[in-house]
């Protein structure tokens, strides 16, 4: 689904930053542009983050060492 029409950024341009390495809305804002011209997507847009960023904590949570592992990823970038 379209979050942001001004920049034609969806949710799953969203999670996939997120994914690649973003860890925060102003990183996501950054990499997709999402909310850069209006601003009346940016609660959905944060949404979107935060229920993302929840979601990769918790598949981390069963990992060993999960906070490493995932500095780790941001390293290789």
């Amino acid at each position: 689904m379209y979050v942001c029409l001004c920049q034609g950024v969806t949710d799953g341009q969203i999670r996939d930053a997120i994914y690649e390495g973003c860890c925060s809305y102003r990183e996501v804002r950054e990499t997709t542009g999402v909310a850069t011209q209006c601003g009346k997507c940016a609660c959905v847009a944060k949404q979107v983050v935060r229920d993302t960023l929840s979601n990769v904590q918790s598949a981390q949570a069963s990992l060993a060492y999960p906070a490493v592992l995932f500095r780790l990823d941001r390293l290789k970038s």
